[in-house]
């Protein structure tokens, strides 16, 4: 199962302020250690919000809203892709984790949809072309 795991966002990391050395070092060794284990897909930091926008979608109309974004404990700082075979397994990975921040901070973890959840909605034929654009994708990015 896939999962997106979420580092969510502090004041520290909403003013753009850098980890100190020590955690960097520790987020690396704790990054090899899910590569090694075959665990993480992909993983980055995020920019502050200041730095990002939010499309607002309302019918055929398209706002463009310029961050900060108010609500802090609701943005995500950082994120892995993981691929384990359960929630709990995520789950002990994730307590694992250092403390991504430089206080009280939380991890979310979210499984993705998979093909299957779609039921009757994904036809063969979508589920056909689904399959081409991952192809694709994972062609580009080998």
């Amino acid at each position: 199962m896939r999962v997106m795991v979420m580092v969510k966002a502090d004041k520290h990391s909403e003013a753009g302020e850098m980890p100190s050395e020590e955690l960097i070092a520790a987020m690396t060794d704790y990054n090899e250690e899910l590569v090694k284990a075959g665990v993480m897909v992909s993983g980055d930091g995020l920019q502050p919000s200041s730095r990002g926008v939010r499309i607002h979608f309302d019918g055929a109309n398209r706002t463009v809203i310029d961050g900060p974004f108010a609500e802090t404990k609701e943005l995500v700082a950082g994120f892995w892709i993981w691929n384990v075979a359960s929630m709990e397994e995520a789950v002990e990975w994730a307590r694992r984790c250092p403390n991504p921040q430089m206080g009280p901070s939380d991890i979310e973890i979210r499984p993705f949809f998979e093909m299957e959840d779609f039921g009757e909605a994904m036809t063969p034929e979508l589920r056909a072309r689904e399959d081409r654009l991952r192809e694709e994708l994972e062609a580009r990015n080998a």
